[in-house]
C-alpha cells in the first residue's frame, strides 16, 4: 500500500554529501518541525529527471521559499556520489538537498518503489512530489509511469498551498 495525504513519513536514513564527505541523516533531521518539498526521481542523469523535473524545482525555489518552505529535497535510488555529481552538474547543490536512498529502503517504505529492470535500471523510486509539514504529507502527486511529468511538477506543488 502506498503512502497518502495525511500520513506521517516513515523513519528513514538517507545519505547526503557534506563538506566532510558522505553523512547519514534521519527523516527526523530533515522533516521534524519543518515545511519541506520532497520530490523523487527514478534516476539522476536520466532524461526527464534532468531536463524537466529537477529544473522545475530549481526555477520554483524562490516561490516555494516565499510560501514558507524551509527545504527543497530530492531523493533517488542512487548513491550519494552520483547525486552530488548530478546536483553540481545542474547548479542545484546550493538550492536542493540531495537525499541518497541507495538501497531503495525509503521508496519501499513509502510503497513508491518500481521495478525498472526491463530498462536496465533495477529497483527505483517512482516519480513523485510531496509537500510535508512536520513529517505529515499535505500534498502528494505520483506519476503513473516513469517518463511522465504531470502530477509531480513544482507548479502542482505550488498550486497545493
Amino acid at each position: 500500500m502506498s503512502i497518502k495525504i495525511g500520513d506521517r513519513l516513515p523513519d528513514a536514513k538517507f545519505t547526503i554529501m557534506s563538506e566532510g564527505g558522505p553523512k547519514t541523516v534521519s527523516s527526523d533531521d530533515l522533516f521534524k518541525g519543518k515545511r519541506v518539498v520532497l520530490f523523487a526521481v527514478p534516476g539522476a542523469f536520466t532524461p526527464t529527471c534532468t531536463e524537466q523535473h529537477l529544473p522545475g524545482f530549481l526555477g520554483a525555489a524562490d516561490a516555494l521559499r516565499a510560501k514558507g518552505v524551509t527545504t527543497i529535497a530530492c531523493t533517488a535510488v542512487n548513491d550519494v556520489f552520483v547525486l552530488d555529481a548530478w546536483a553540481r552538474s545542474r547548479g542545484a547543490n546550493n538550492e536542493i538537498t540531495m537525499l541518497a536512498d541507495g538501497n531503495g529502503d525509503f521508496a519501499k517504505a513509502l510503497g513508491l518503489n518500481i521495478d525498472l529492470a526491463a530498462f536496465g535500471l533495477g529497483m527505483r523510486s517512482q516519480r513523485y512530489a510531496m509537500l510535508v509539514d512536520d513529517g505529515i504529507i499535505e500534498y502528494l502527486g505520483v506519476e503513473d509511469s516513469p517518463p511522465e511529468h504531470i502530477k509531480s511538477t513544482a507548479e502542482k506543488v505550488l498550486a497545493s498551498f
